[in-house]
């Protein structure tokens, strides 16, 4: 049977910490809790469960701070959570089995994150898998029989462990705030950042939010180094930008980049919008048939689903069209049913 180190950093986690550790605690072998600038009762609930829980001044680097926990970890595997999930008892008696059973080659674990869309996260799945247990010292295997050579990619299990995400609120405007201070600071996001910014704007963004990232993705959707998904991400979040601040030469600068390549259902939806502000309903009603049927999202599914299927209903209510409403009520109604 493998040994455990749970590692968790948190930061005012009053309201939810128990119930993470209650669901965990009696399946690892130590648990290492670090908190980045608590000012409720997080610690003393830790203290509850562990001897070991470290302050780390904040950085604004949210690695820095796991790094630290995997640091003082001294078990065979490090099992990173956080505090807003959960393991119900049957994903429980599948930890305790993988506990016990995993080979020894076997260097992270995967497991299903759930519940991702009906909290409101910046997801496009329900569930997905994500890697959580860490083999913590890796050994190094040579490979092949001629012209040998170190194993490099790590050996990887997909679990049928599903952990629940329960957050209590949204961590959207902490997460677009820390963006926005990276960027600002001159960080280049690379190609998965890139695209978690953008998608959290699309599902989570103010106006303001919009305003201040709009330089940003500007520049980047100009930046010859990036790729062609890069660039189409880039003017989606610079169109909108565009359409809130009532800039239409910028509007259609940046949606024209978009449909001269490859439309996608965002840069649909966006063209649905403006015409439908400008009472424009047939025109909208097209955009949007083109967002849910004709395209394909790169961001956020909701474009090609709720998000196009609400402004048909829109506009044809404007139109009135009743039949036309009743078929896109029922095909929402169906896609709603099916978890988007």
């Amino acid at each position: 049977m493998i040994t455990i180190s749970l590692c968790m950093i948190v930061k005012n986690e009053e309201k939810i910490l128990r119930r993470c550790l209650d669901s965990v605690a009696d399946l690892v072998d130590e648990i290492i809790i670090v908190d980045t600038g608590s000012d409720d009762g997080t610690k003393s609930i830790a203290a509850e469960y562990t001897e070991q829980v470290y302050d780390f001044e904040w950085i604004n680097d949210f690695s820095a701070a796991r790094n630290y926990a995997f640091s003082r970890a001294t078990k065979e595997y490090i099992y990173s959570a956080d505090a807003d999930e959960v393991l119900d008892e049957e994903n429980r008696c599948r930890f305790r089995q993988l506990k016990e059973t995993l080979l020894p080659e076997i260097e992270i674990v995967q497991m299903k994150y759930g519940n991702q869309l009906q909290f409101n996260t910046v997801y496009n799945f329900d569930e997905e898998y994500r890697p959580k247990l860490f083999k913590r010292l890796r050994e190094f295997v040579w490979e092949a029989p001629i012209h040998e050579t170190i194993r490099l990619m790590p050996t990887v299990y997909d679990s049928d462990i599903v952990i629940q995400h329960m957050p209590e609120n949204s961590h959207s405007g902490r997460d677009l705030e820390n963006f926005h201070r990276h960027c600002a600071e001159g960080y280049r996001l690379p190609k998965r950042l890139h695209t978690m910014y953008a998608r959290e704007l699309l599902l989570a963004g103010k106006k303001e939010d919009f305003d201040r990232a709009a330089d940003f993705f500007a520049a980047s959707a100009a930046d010859g180094n990036r790729d062609g998904e890069e660039i189409a991400e880039a003017c989606c979040i610079v169109a909108h930008a565009a359409r809130l601040a009532g800039d239409t030469v910028r509007f259609f600068k940046y949606t024209s980049k978009v449909i001269a390549e490859e439309a996608n259902s965002e840069i649909c939806c966006e063209m649905g919008h403006f015409y439908e502000d400008a009472e424009d309903y047939e025109e909208a009603a097209v955009w949007y048939y083109n967002a849910v049927y004709e395209t394909q999202p790169i961001l956020s599914i909701r474009a090609c689903g709720s998000e196009g299927l609400n402004g048909l209903i829109r506009c044809y209510e404007k139109l009135g069209c009743p039949e036309q409403v009743k078929v896109y009520k029922e095909e929402l109604k169906r896609r709603t049913a099916g978890g988007e």
